[in-house]
């Protein structure tokens, strides 16, 4: 059973930071495409953001320019570090592991963005 396992979330006021983190097997970590995805109440889950082993990323819209993916391979750790922070950006944020059709999701962390 492939476990990935999310920390970091919590309550934060607009214009606020988070750092999320995702620890995730070693045998899997340095093979897998990796991404940060979220869900708010009501919509669909969707892509925050992901890196592949060859350190390139790709960022959601809405997201780019306030947030940073980066992947710490030597600790096995996914990073997602959130500045700015908006209402809007209030979910519950997922990490994901993918390599081809197989993927691997972890349990996700709330983010609450209020003042």
């Amino acid at each position: 059973q492939v476990q990935l396992v999310e920390s970091g979330g919590g309550l934060v006021q607009p214009g606020g930071s988070l750092r999320l983190s995702c620890a995730t097997p070693g045998t899997i970590f340095n093979m897998y495409r990796m991404g940060w995805y979220r869900q708010a109440p009501g919509k669909e889950r969707g892509l925050v953001a992901y890196i592949t082993t060859g350190n390139i990323t790709k960022y959601e819209d809405s997201v780019k320019g306030r947030f940073t993916i980066s992947r710490d391979n030597n600790k096995n750790t996914l990073y997602l570090q959130m500045n700015s922070l908006k209402p809007e950006d209030t979910a519950v944020y997922y990490c994901k592991a993918q390599m081809g059709s197989t993927e691997y999701w972890g349990r996700g962390t709330q983010v609450t963005v209020s003042s």
